[in-house]
């Protein structure tokens, strides 16, 4: 059972069992599965207690099966390579006996280097439109809590959107947290996986944050999901999320998506495949 007191530090927190072996609680956010962002931010967790002063600056997970929010979920750890710059880690998340996710993760020590980003349109945060607790239902009733629990968001205004095949949203953790480098980018990880999937379908003419026509109409799963960090991250601090449709085909849909920061930083670029299969009858 969720508990509404809890922090995402606290859903990011892992017991270690034994020296590469880690256990996390899950959450249940009122979908069939446990929520792809918790895996990921655990997973990258259980990496990151294994390797010293190297950031992780990559990752490739692949989600296998259903992950069962009344369980915990066991993170075996399997130490790669240490290389001089450059440090790899495969993490395999297990539960009821069976592997549910796989994820490998590159970390390098700092070091300075040529600085260039893509263009990037940064919209003005006043014009936006904050979704209230009451939309985000963050004290429910039930024992289910959202993945927006932890979160501050704000949307574009009516109108402010140019192009409504594009979903964009500024959002920020609503509790601040500890000076600590690897919880920020393990934060930005569980949110990463907000509203990726579902920009596939705005082309297809469904909107978001409303939902329950979609839910109605398709099966949407995550198939695999990566994130490149290329800045710092503070996660307590307001972060533009845009989630740009790439391709849909198969009975499955591409997104990209861009964190970017209020100083038009380019924070994280991830990348997300998913189920998008349309419901018969």
């Amino acid at each position: 059972m969720s508990d509404n007191s809890k922090t995402i530090q606290d859903i990011l927190t892992l017991e270690r069992i034994e020296e590469n072996i880690f256990r996390g609680q899950s959450q249940n956010i009122g979908t069939p599965q446990v929520y792809g962002g918790q895996v990921l931010g655990q997973a990258i967790a259980a990496a990151q207690r294994t390797v010293e002063q190297r950031p992780v600056h990559s990752v490739h997970a692949y989600f296998l099966r259903k992950g069962d929010f009344n369980a915990p979920i066991v993170y075996e750890v399997d130490r790669s390579r240490e290389g001089r710059s450059f440090t790899a880690r495969r993490v395999v998340a297990i539960q009821h006996g069976q592997p549910i996710f796989t994820l490998s993760a590159s970390f390098q020590a700092q070091e300075p280097g040529c600085h260039y980003q893509e263009a990037m349109t940064l919209p003005d945060i006043a014009d936006t439109v904050d979704v209230v607790s009451g939309q985000r239902d963050p004290e429910r009733r039930d024992d289910k809590i959202r993945p927006t629990h932890f979160f501050d968001l704000k949307y574009q205004a009516s109108g402010a959107q140019q192009d409504q095949n594009i979903l964009s949203f500024w959002v920020k953790s609503n509790k601040p947290l500890p000076e600590d480098d690897d919880l920020h980018r393990e934060v930005l990880a569980y949110v990463s996986d907000y509203g990726l999937l579902f920009s596939a379908l705005l082309p297809h003419g469904y909107r978001f944050p409303t939902k329950s026509e979609f839910m109605r109409d398709f099966s949407l799963a995550t198939i695999d999901h990566s994130i490149w960090y290329h800045q710092p991250v503070k996660a307590d601090d307001w972060l533009y999320y845009q989630c740009v449709p790439i391709s849909t085909s198969g009975a499955r849909g591409l997104s990209r998506g861009s964190f970017i920061d209020q100083q038009g930083r380019l924070i994280a670029t991830t990348i997300q495949e998913g189920l998008m299969r349309k419901r018969q009858g």
